[in-house]
């Protein structure tokens, strides 16, 4: 997920204490050094050093970017077992994680092609964030109003209001009410690391 951003703003360290050790593990998994995976990531390898130590903690839409890149999940780099691949997913066992400002929750098992994540935006998060990375995106609005850009456009969804794009048309999202926005989330993900060799060097976040 280019991005117009410069330097993404992080959570603190406590936020997701299991992504630090995972982060390096993955990359060398991957046969990235620091400066490749930075460079693929939008960041600086600086910056890419200090999440891998625990320094700095990603953001949701960074997490989705680097688990592309390292071919992988964002329930792997949050150091979840990807061989249980049970096929329900039931609300108790779903915790909630907050990154950047989202609050999310795992709606779907770990180690499968598409990411699903039951998501809540705050008003104001991330809203200014310009997003440009393969896949497709859908989402489904639970509650709130939801302004989302594509490319030159803008849609204002309401609850049952729903989208599907390509994520290679520039997005935006943003809470239009002050209590913010709950999505239902999916997302594909390349789980090839080699795979953005086809399409050029990516940069940037996916939300």
């Amino acid at each position: 997920m280019s991005s117009s951003e410069t330097e993404p703003r992080d959570e603190p360290v406590e936020a997701l204490p299991a992504v630090a050790p995972q982060l390096r593990a993955l990359r060398r998994r991957a046969s990235l050094t620091l400066e490749a995976a930075a460079r693929q990531a939008g960041l600086s390898p600086a910056h890419l050093s200090r999440l891998e130590t625990g320094q700095r903690q990603p953001s949701l839409p960074m997490l989705l970017s680097l688990a592309r890149i390292y071919g992988t999940t964002v329930s792997e780099l949050l150091g979840e077992s990807a061989a249980d691949r049970d096929a329900v997913v039931r609300a108790a066992d779903m915790e909630p994680t907050a990154a950047g400002g989202w609050t999310y929750w795992q709606a779907g098992a770990a180690g499968r092609g598409m990411q699903a994540l039951r998501v809540h935006v705050p008003h104001g998060s991330q809203g200014d964030i310009v997003r440009v990375h393969p896949g497709e995106e859908w989402l489904y609005v639970l509650k709130g109003r939801l302004r989302l850009r594509l490319g030159d456009t803008l849609h204002r969804l309401s609850p049952g209001d729903s989208a599907h794009f390509d994520s290679l048309t520039p997005h935006r999202i943003a809470a239009q009410d002050p209590d913010g926005v709950e999505l239902l989330f999916v997302h594909t993900l390349l789980q090839s690391p080699t795979a953005a060799l086809c399409l050029g060097p990516t940069r940037g976040e996916t939300p």
